[in-house]
C-alpha cells in the first residue's frame, strides 16, 4: 500500500509526506546493484550501486552499526578510507565514523534530513576510544564540546583541529560542517595552507561532530551539487551558531527525483 500510494504521488508530480517517505527508505535492508549513481540532492535524493564502509580500517571504527546506515557512494568510501590512512599516519584516532546513507539513501525516519545521495559523512570528534569488538560500539557518549554561550570546551585540542584539517583538505569535499566556535578557532590557528578554511561552514548541531560532505562524482549526471561555498576563508565576523530548536510546523515533504522510485522499488538482494 505504502509504495503504491508514493508511485501515484510521483505520477502526479507530488511529494509523498517524510514520515511516509523515510519509513519506506529504512526498511530496505540492501543496495542497488549495477553502477555507482548519486541521485538528487543531499536533502533530496537516493542512491544506486552503493557500497558498505568496513566497519573498521586504518584509523577509524564505525559506530551504531545496529542504523544501517554505513553505505555510501564508492567515492565516499574511498575518502573515508584514504582519510583513515592519513589520520593513522598523523597519530590521530580510531576516529569514530557516524552516519553515512541507509543503503539506498534516500529520507530517513530521524536524525537527518540530508544524507540522502551517498556523499555526506559524520565523523565524531571524540578521539579517546581504543579499538572496540563492533558489538561495543553503539550507545557510546558523544561530549559536546561547544557550551550554551558558545565557548569551546577545554577538551578542544590540537588534534581536533588537525582531523577538521585533514576531512576537509580532500579536492572531493565541499563542505564541512562544524560549529562556529570551531570555525573561529580553525581560522585563529596558523596553518602552512589556509585554502581548506573555504570549506569550513558553521551550521548548528554541529558541537560534537563534523560533517562532511562530498562534490558530486565526475560523470554522474543525476548527481546535483551545492553552489559553491563564497570566495575567500569565510573567518571574518563569524556569526555564533544559533541553538537548534524545535519547530511546531511540519516541514514539507522533499521532492525526490522520479528515478529514486525505480531505486525504492527494485526487490531487495
Amino acid at each position: 500500500m505504502r509504495r503504491s500510494l508514493a508511485r501515484l504521488c510521483v505520477g502526479l508530480g507530488l511529494a509523498t509526506p517524510v514520515p511516509l517517505l523515510a519509513e519506506g527508505w529504512g526498511e530496505v535492508t540492501t543496495p542497488v546493484g549495477g553502477p555507482a549513481r548519486s541521485i538528487g540532492q543531499p536533502g533530496a535524493g537516493c542512491l544506486a550501486g552503493a557500497q558498505a564502509l568496513p566497519s573498521e580500517g586504518p584509523g577509524y571504527q564505525v559506530v551504531e552499526l545496529q542504523r544501517n546506515r554505513y553505505y555510501g557512494h564508492p567515492t565516499l568510501i574511498d575518502y573515508l578510507q584514504a582519510l583513515g590512512e592519513r589520520l593513522s599516519q598523523a597519530g590521530i584516532g580510531p576516529v569514530l565514523i557516524g552516519d553515512l546513507a541507509q543503503p539506498r539513501g534516500g529520507p530517513m525516519s530521524y536524525g537527518h534530513v540530508s544524507h540522502q545521495s551517498g556523499l555526506d559523512v559524520d565523523i565524531w570528534f571524540r578521539l579517546d576510544v581504543p579499538p572496540l569488538p563492533a558489538d561495543q560500539r553503539t550507545g557510546l557518549a558523544q561530549p559536546v564540546l561547544v557550551d550554551a554561550k558558545g565557548r569551546l570546551d577545554p577538551r578542544w585540542s590540537a588534534a581536533h583541529a588537525r582531523l577538521v584539517r585533514l576531512a576537509a583538505d580532500d579536492p572531493r569535499v565541499a563542505r564541512v560542517f562544524v560549529d562556529a566556535a570551531i570555525k573561529r578557532d580553525l581560522c585563529a590557528r596558523e596553518w602552512d595552507d589556509r585554502a581548506w578554511l573555504r570549506r569550513i561552514r558553521p551550521w548548528p548541531a554541529h558541537d560534537e561532530h563534523l560533517h562532511v560532505r562530498l562534490r558530486c562524482p565526475p560523470g554522474d549526471e543525476a548527481c546535483v551539487d551545492q553552489p559553491e561555498p563564497p570566495p575567500g576563508e569565510g573567518c571574518d565576523a563569524i556569526a555564533a551558531t544559533p541553538r537548534a530548536v524545535a519547530s511546531t510546523k511540519p516541514s514539507p515533504a522533499p521532492r525526490l527525483p522520479a528515478a529514486c522510485q525505480s531505486v525504492l522499488e527494485q526487490p531487495h538482494g
